[in-house]
């Protein structure tokens, strides 16, 4: 089996910033330059995570001005996947020669005055289309206040040049089924999307990577107070300086033994380079095989419900067919 060089991106793109996607496309192609296949960033890296649900005043007051107006801010900002912006990273994809995993908040508008947001994770292959479009199944306490409920259309891994590739979002890692899912689709390398890396996150990273003998890119962001948006208040107890790092990171990369081929980076940008020989996987299914010598089809049956979604795009890019 061959050996494929991997790349996980750490940084901070600044809610609302007009130069997150150039931001993206500088930090993907340095990525490329050092010869990655596959390229990863953190959840909803575009238009960046909204950590003010969970570090500010007031954010879930009813009928709140500020709120709304910032929630307003965020869903013009959110990502139209057949839009600009979803054409932009499957240009990038192709331009790169590169598999793109990517999270974003997600804008759909079936109509006037209907505007749902999701919080989904996009894989283009090399050749600009969209392999996979997973939306996170259950948005995480807070979340809950601008994201949708997804669905298990996307709860799969895809074929790519770098391997079969599939992800889970955040809290999805502590859901059995959502990994046994992934697990059973044969995943070899597996992109953990979080809003920042921290014990716990690390701990769900590298226990799916044992569970599922894969790979593992923990994929998270940094982000300072003083990047918070203007409409909402940090808490005094919780935020103490401007420069207080309000997401620190974490980013890693685990072999499929559930160790780490790269140690998580925290407090600061970088992007993280590793060699992943696609071989080893095999060598640790010996003593695990989750969806296989150990899944006993004769005492478990497990159905994924994948149902159409009216509003989910197969594909995006100029050159992509529709």
């Amino acid at each position: 089996m061959p050996t494929v060089r991997v790349a996980v991106v750490q940084g901070e793109t600044g809610f609302g910033s007009s130069r997150a996607l150039d931001l993206t496309r500088s930090l993907a192609a340095d990525a490329a330059a050092r010869g990655a296949m596959l390229i990863a960033f953190p959840e909803t890296w575009l238009p960046g995570y909204p950590i003010w649900l969970d570090v500010c005043r007031d954010v879930a007051l009813w009928d709140h001005n500020p709120t709304k107006q910032l929630f307003r801010r965020y869903a013009e900002a959110s990502v139209d996947v057949g839009g600009p912006t979803g054409t932009a990273l499957a240009d990038l994809a192709r331009e790169l020669g590169v598999t793109l995993v990517i999270g974003v908040s997600e804008r759909v508008e079936r109509g006037p005055g209907n505007l749902t947001l999701y919080n989904s994770l996009l894989t283009f292959g090399p050749d600009g289309r969209l392999l996979n479009h997973h939306r996170k199944l259950m948005p995480t306490f807070s979340e809950r206040m601008l994201w949708g409920q997804g669905d298990a259309n996307g709860v799969r891994a895809v074929e790519t040049p770098a391997g079969r590739v599939g992800g889970l979002i955040c809290w999805e890692h502590w859901m059995p089924m959502p990994r046994q899912a992934l697990h059973d689709s044969g995943t070899q390398i597996h992109v953990a999307a979080w809003p920042t890396a921290h014990e716990r996150n690390q701990i769900a990273s590298r226990h799916i990577a044992f569970e599922g003998r894969c790979f593992v890119l923990v994929a998270a962001s940094v982000m300072r107070a003083s990047a918070l948006p203007t409409e909402v208040t940090p808490h005094p107890e919780i935020v103490t300086s401007p420069d207080q790092w309000v997401l620190r990171g974490g980013s890693a990369i685990v072999g499929p033994d559930g160790f780490y081929l790269e140690e998580p980076l925290f407090d600061g940008p970088g992007t993280l380079v590793a060699d992943l020989e696609l071989g080893r996987i095999r060598e640790e299914s010996m003593t695990l095989d989750t969806s296989g010598h150990y899944s006993r089809p004769d005492c478990f049956e497990f159905t994924v419900l994948e149902r159409p979604r009216g509003d989910r795009r197969t594909t995006v890019g100029l050159d992509a067919p529709t």
